[in-house]
């Protein structure tokens, strides 16, 4: 096949070594992109021997696939190198592999867009939305809306399938290939899961019923329950755990590696969705790619949230049940909720939160046996999930 030829260990032998001490740098970036980009370049006759009103499905797909910080491949990257030292030849092979996750983060975050009824992904337009426009430029019949919202959820099964397919075909041994899957499937099923368990999270009282008029015990761990399984599905073992279990698995870890990263991928990767949390309400538009308090719109059941929720006063939990998850909510409502957050001690509650799951990963890499380049490797990886403004 030429998808083989393209990105199988031939490729690239020339590419320059990883750097543990900065394992998300440049160049490991551009690695990724590249491979992501050469594979688009192999789909793209198959998606024009089918018609070119395909044409924007491929332009979507490349524009969103330039972006993002390139954690999950470089947590892969890392774990594979937690298990088997700096990679050799096969280099080209394992990147290719990290980089199909990638693909199926992008998937997610297509969908996911469409759920939440998002408006902008890194810095444009979301792919509904530029496929809503197109419709709309085009003086085409029937509903722009439904007809964006269609377009993007096919694209991201697109994106899906391809994860799938640039992994087969990453160019990786029968026997590694056949180690990772397990991880990979698990990982896939997992965030699918996650992913419900947040549509029900928005979708059910901020309180359980029967909390009456001083919630605050039962909201909280009413709230922390339901915000904490959706975090550990959709966001810890997608995020980091698997991705670093995969990569222990292609480089043929024991299973003593394999139950090390999940006890170091499971906190840290609650840590950096709780980092999310916070820039979803507090970060810069120019650094997060999103507007500011753009999760305070979408009604997310953060555990920023059940904190907030549990520790103001009447008139801020009135507030927050009020406005959350409001589309209109405007710049001014969104500084009431950060006020109510910040002045319930929600925003110090989450960052101590952020730095136990810190420890508690670090604790548990420290006690793993892997490899110098790996354990420099994934510590720079968790300095960089958790300590960030994007």
């Amino acid at each position: 096949m030429v998808i083989d030829e393209v990105l199988g260990t031939d490729a690239g032998q020339h590419q320059p070594p990883l750097d543990p001490g900065d394992p998300l740098s440049p160049g490991f970036r551009d690695l990724v992109s590249a491979r992501l980009s050469t594979f688009l370049d192999t789909q793209q006759p198959a998606l024009a021997a089918i018609g070119d009103e395909l044409e924007p499905v491929l332009r979507l797909a490349r524009d969103l696939l330039r972006g993002g910080k390139r954690l999950r491949p470089a947590f892969c990257v890392w774990g594979s190198v937690a298990a088997a030292g700096l990679p050799g030849p096969e280099q080209p092979a394992l990147v290719a592999a990290a980089a199909s996750l990638d693909l199926l983060h992008v998937s997610a975050l297509v969908h996911d867009d469409v759920m939440d009824g998002s408006d902008v992904r890194r810095g444009q337009p979301s792919a509904h939305r530029q496929l809503e426009a197109a419709h709309v430029d085009a003086g085409w019949v029937g509903d722009p809306a439904a007809y964006g919202r269609a377009g993007a959820i096919l694209l991201g099964d697109l994106l899906l399938m391809w994860s799938a397919e640039l992994l087969q075909h990453a160019g990786l041994p029968a026997a590694a290939l056949a180690r990772g899957l397990p991880v990979v499937e698990a990982m896939r099923t997992e965030v699918t899961g996650g992913q419900f368990l947040d549509i029900v999270a928005q979708a059910v009282p901020l309180a359980p019923p029967g909390a009456g008029d001083s919630p605050a015990a039962a909201a909280l761990d009413h709230a922390l329950q339901q915000a904490n399984r959706v975090v550990e599905f959709k966001s810890a073992r997608y995020t980091v755990q698997r991705p670093a279990q995969l990569g222990a698995a292609l480089g043929g870890g024991d299973p003593a590696l394999h139950e090390a990263l999940g006890a170091y991928g499971s906190p840290l990767g609650r840590a950096f969705q709780f980092r999310d949390d916070v820039l979803g309400v507090f970060g810069d538009p120019e650094l997060t790619g999103k507007p500011s308090g753009d999760d305070l719109r979408e009604g997310k059941r953060t555990v920023l949230v059940a904190h907030a929720y549990a520790h103001a006063g009447p008139a801020g939990r009135a507030l927050v049940a009020a406005r959350l998850g409001d589309p209109a909510l405007d710049a001014a409502g969104v500084a009431d909720l950060q006020q109510v957050i910040t002045e319930s001690g929600a925003l110090a509650a989450v960052e101590a939160t952020i730095e136990a799951g810190y420890a508690e990963a670090m604790s548990a890499l420290d006690a793993a046996e892997v490899t110098p380049e790996g354990r420099t490797g994934l510590t720079a990886m968790a300095e960089a999930a958790v300590l960030r403004s994007f």
